[in-house]
């Protein structure tokens, strides 16, 4: 079954027919995080060779895999949390 979510008025999300569930991982301190697509999953994997090889240094890979993810999780709510309360300081 294909599903998309989106924001409704009330800000809850609901499911569309029409976009693939992702899986879901529960970090402690971060929140509730969407898994990438597998085609994107590849970028990390490549990413985390190019580091362990040493052709990149293991903290550029890591900030440029982080970075990634997290413009991917933009519509993330526990990001748009993080964001306000930053904002509201």
């Amino acid at each position: 079954m294909v599903q998309r979510t989106s924001t409704a008025s009330n800000g809850r999300t609901r499911a569309r027919a029409d976009q693939p569930q992702r899986p879901h991982v529960s970090v402690p301190v971060i929140g509730t995080l969407t898994l990438p697509p597998p085609d994107r999953l590849v970028f990390y994997a490549v990413l985390g060779a190019l580091g362990a090889l040493e052709i990149i240094e293991w903290p550029i890979a890591l900030v440029v895999g982080v970075g990634h993810y997290l413009t991917e999780q933009r519509f993330s709510p526990a990001l748009q949390e993080a964001g306000q309360a930053a904002e509201a300081a």
